[in-house]
């Protein structure tokens, strides 16, 4: 960090400040320049570190190296906006680095490096006002987490939302159980001109028919045994905003004729009362079932389907988004930790390719469960495989195993080694993460001399510089 030679004025009212980098001495130099100034700054070199100062006790800002390894920023990041810290985070970091830097951060400020002091000041003062903004804002209205993905069918996902969110057409999400489709239609409410207005969900396929009519359309007092005030419904709290009516494909025969109206005209009747309601209100269904199936099959009202397919975007399954695990792992890594308050720096090696080779019949949910798990009953400082749920595990031998039988029936020469390698690479890696990377400690492990284990790290192509965490 360069010094500037001009006097600069003390804050008129410090706070505690927390610098995190990697090089403890930078994080060292920076935290006592800090406290000449009048802050209460103090420094750490290591996530797992910051993570109890930050839960123990309140922060004004934090200072963070967005260079740290395993994703350390994102987790800081993560962290804060999970306990509704009001702490201004600031990165520091290189120009050429912002991008990659900040792909899983959504700091207040980003200051350059080599940062000159008064950039580093004026960063740290806006990020603190920007913080107690964003505070005052919660108060009003809880945040909304963002649709988390950089892969292209992502990024196609993520255009139809710019592209559609303030059409007045009648929406509908598709896709398999566990993929997003709530967060989807959340994420269009709020990049919407209705996001001033209330987002409502209802979980159809959780209700009777009776309880669902009253929960949509309100009732008077007296329609029913208990019904003993009036009930506003939920098209009524979402007048100005949007309601989201999730699994639709559950709804009978005499609610689809009701929700065929209503989505025609938006105006209905509370259930046992005489005034008709109109509202405004953005309408998105989901479903996980093929609904021109059901109309088929003649379960669902084929002009009901007309009605709300108008537009469709389809949330793509996880498996055909493997390029995003990484980014959706480390994430739930980040919130898992600040709920279970047990230091975990990342994932190994052999972690993150047993996630990738998974199929995720559960898509998203199921792989959010499955750190879960990992982060609660793990030991060490890293997730390795070993940590993950068995059937995570298991199903990525079974992956692992049917790929190599259509390797040996498309090509049965030479196949044999090549479907061979994947087992044979995670067990090296697994060997290596449980012995603390030491190569001889692997080789008895594996029953192989330490020469042997030179040669197949060698055939494999694999680098222990690039594999192993921190190096």
């Amino acid at each position: 960090m360069i010094r500037t030679a001009a006097p600069i004025d003390r804050p008129s009212s410090p706070g505690r400040v927390l610098v995190v980098d990697d090089d403890r001495r930078v994080a060292s130099q920076t935290a006592q320049w800090l406290c000449s100034l009048g802050w209460h700054a103090s420094a750490v070199g290591r996530v797992d570190e910051a993570l109890p100062l930050l839960a123990r006790e309140p922060y004004a800002a934090c200072i963070v190296d967005g260079l740290l390894a395993g994703g350390g920023a994102g987790r800081i990041a993560a962290n804060l906006r999970l306990t509704g810290a009001n702490t201004g985070l600031v990165i520091t970091v290189p120009e050429h680095a912002v991008a990659a830097a900040t792909a899983l951060v959504d700091p207040d400020r980003i200051v350059l490096t080599p940062a000159r002091d008064d950039d580093l000041l004026a960063g740290l003062e806006e990020a603190i006002a920007s913080a107690t903004a964003r505070a005052a804002a919660a108060e009003v209205r809880p945040p909304v987490p963002k649709l988390l993905g950089t892969s292209p069918t992502m990024r196609h996902v993520l255009d139809l939302v710019a592209r559609i969110a303030d059409a007045p057409a009648t929406l509908l999400i598709t896709g398999e159980s566990g993929t997003g489709k709530s967060l989807l239609a959340r994420e269009i409410h709020r990049t919407s001109r209705r996001r001033g207005g209330k987002f409502v969900e209802v979980a159809c396929g959780c209700l009777s028919e009776t309880l669902l009519e009253s929960e949509l359309f309100g009732h008077v007092a007296g329609a029913f045994t208990g019904a003993t005030a009036d009930r506003q419904g939920k098209f009524l709290q979402a007048d100005g905003g949007t309601i989201f009516l999730d699994e639709i494909a559950t709804a009978s025969p005499a609610m689809q004729v009701k929700l065929l109206r209503v989505l025609q005209d938006l105006r209905f009747e509370a259930v046992g009362g005489g005034q008709t309601h109109a509202v405004d209100a953005r309408v998105i269904l989901a479903t996980h079932e093929d609904l021109a199936s059901l109309v088929a099959a003649g379960t669902f009202r084929a002009d009901l389907f007309w009605r709300v397919n108008v537009i469709t975007i389809e949330m793509p399954a996880l498996r055909d988004r493997a390029g995003d695990i990484p980014l959706l792992a480390n994430h739930f890594l980040s919130l898992a930790v600040a709920r279970g308050g047990r230091a975990v720096e990342g994932f190994s090696p052999g972690a993150v390719e047993t996630l990738e080779r998974y199929r995720w019949p559960g898509n998203v949910r199921e792989l959010e469960h499955a750190v879960e798990y990992a982060v609660f009953l793990g030991r060490s400082d890293s997730i390795t495989a070993a940590d993950l749920p068995p059937a995570v595990r298991s199903g990525s031998d079974d992956e692992v195993r049917k790929t190599t039988a259509e390797v040996a029936d498309a090509d049965p020469a030479g196949s044999l080694k090549r479907s061979m390698a994947h087992p044979e690479r995670r067990l090296i890696l697994e060997a290596l993460e449980r012995s603390n990377w030491r190569r001889d400690a692997a080789a008895r492990a594996l029953g192989i001399n330490r020469t042997t284990l030179y040669k197949k790290l060698k055939r494999l192509g694999m680098n222990l510089s690039e594999l192993q965490p921190g190096r």
